[in-house]
């Protein structure tokens, strides 16, 4: 596996690279980053494809976003750039993670003729969720961190005690596991480049408002999907509670040919809790 380097959209990414092959570009969420899909670089890599995965704008080594804008949106308009950068005009698949899985749910539907078929984990198209993330009291507890950013409090708190929110939150989203300290140490370096400003510039900018999207980005917006998705949620999900699913309209969301799969005795991070598991059914869907 290599690090590399290309320019996407104005932006100085770095990325994992592995095997040869049609692309699967892999989008990792918060608190994450590139080398949460190392386990699955390697089973694309065996199954034929050429698995990349990104840091994200603003997660070191990556560098920040030149405008200052984290939104959703132009984190569609980055893997879409990252994608036509790396595969030219060839075949494409994408898979995003949390933050990562929003990013697919908005460049999909953008550029419906960019990928074959694509795979989001832990965040569902929105249809699937409808009013239920705003009006479930055991949500909004669940999703405290995302109000507390949205406060100059956070600032201070953030780095405080060695980035211990980010053990708290990993603890709460994915109760059933422990997660590797040389992967965790690595994380917390990321976040100590700029305090983790960037990383809760992304919930400042598309939850509070903060800023408005650049005039390219405010043209991306979610739709039906037109293209097969796959779909995961873990059963023990502390951050978006499976409670708050409607399977019948996700269902309905995931384009022709589309899938889900609630992984059984994980949480949050499922690409890591179960690995095997999960990217045994990716490569199984993107191969189909």
């Amino acid at each position: 596996m290599e690090t590399k380097r290309v320019t996407a959209n104005g932006i100085d990414f770095a990325y994992l690279e592995e095997g040869d092959g049609p692309l699967v570009l892999c989008l990792h969420g918060f608190p994450d980053h590139a080398p949460t899909f190392v386990p699955l670089l390697h089973a694309l890599a065996s199954a034929g494809f050429r698995g990349v995965a990104p840091w994200m704008r603003g997660y070191s080594p990556t560098g920040p976003a030149p405008d200052g804008k984290y939104h959703t949106q132009a984190l569609a308009l980055d893997a879409l750039a990252l994608t036509d950068a790396l595969a030219g005009d060839g075949d494409a698949y994408i898979v995003g993670s949390d933050w990562g899985a929003g990013a697919v749910h908005a460049a999909v539907p953008h550029r419906p003729d960019r990928f074959r078929r694509c795979v989001t984990m832990a965040v569902p198209p929105s249809p699937a969720m409808g009013s239920s993330f705003l009006t479930s009291p055991d949500q909004w507890k669940r999703s405290w961190y995302m109000w507390f950013f949205g406060t100059g409090l956070s600032d201070i708190a953030f780095p405080a005690s060695d980035f211990a929110i980010i053990d708290k939150l990993w603890a709460d989203w994915s109760p059933d596991y422990t997660p590797d300290e040389t992967f965790m140490r690595a994380l917390k370096d990321i976040f100590a480049v700029d305090n983790g400003q960037a990383a809760m510039g992304y919930y400042r900018d598309s939850m509070h408002a903060r800023s408005q999207p650049s005039e390219e980005a405010a043209k991306v917006a979610g739709g039906p999907l037109p293209i097969p998705m796959l779909y995961f949620h873990g059963r023990n999900d502390g951050c978006l509670g499976f409670d708050l699913i409607d399977e019948t309209a996700l269902k309905s969301s995931l384009g022709p040919g589309g899938e889900y799969v609630i992984v059984e005795g994980a949480g949050h991070f499922m690409h890591l809790e179960k690995p095997d598991e999960v990217n045994a059914k990716v490569v199984e869907f993107l191969k189909a």
